[in-house]
């Protein structure tokens, strides 16, 4: 990461952590790090699969945030991390990285809309209509 080790590269704001927070609690955006895809031969042939990939991922991250927040033996020796974890609660309502279309529908609709603004796609798609329902949700 450049951000270390490059001298010249550096943070914009240099309290980032404060103004990602503002920015999530006034807007309900905050920028998705990951995103699963199942190629559509894959769904049509086995649909169950977009169902069955959501509840193992969804397994996997109820795990990482019980382990996360055992303060019994913090995972990670982070100063002040319990403050940082009350911040998460306050901030998130508890899941900083929520799975599902209706949990990240301001993040989604946000990035159609400046998709469109910045003519990488012809118009706005709705949201609704780029995922596959999952079922169990």
């Amino acid at each position: 990461m450049a951000l270390r080790t490059n001298p010249d590269v550096q943070r914009l704001f240099p309290d980032f952590h404060a103004r990602e927070l503002d920015y999530y609690r006034r807007t309900r955006i905050f920028p998705i790090m990951h995103l699963v895809a199942i190629r559509r031969d894959v769904y049509e042939k086995h649909p169950f699969i977009a169902t069955s990939l959501y509840k193992a991922m969804t397994e996997a991250k109820d795990i990482a945030l019980a382990k996360m927040r055992d303060l019994g033996a913090l995972r990670y020796m982070l100063p002040g991390m319990p403050a940082e974890l009350d911040e998460i609660d306050a901030t998130f309502g508890g899941d900083p990285w929520p799975y599902g279309v209706e949990a990240n529908r301001p993040t989604l609709e946000a990035l159609v809309r400046y998709m469109a603004e910045q003519s990488l796609i012809k118009a706005p798609i709705p949201v609704d209509e780029l995922f596959v329902p999952v079922f169990g949700q």
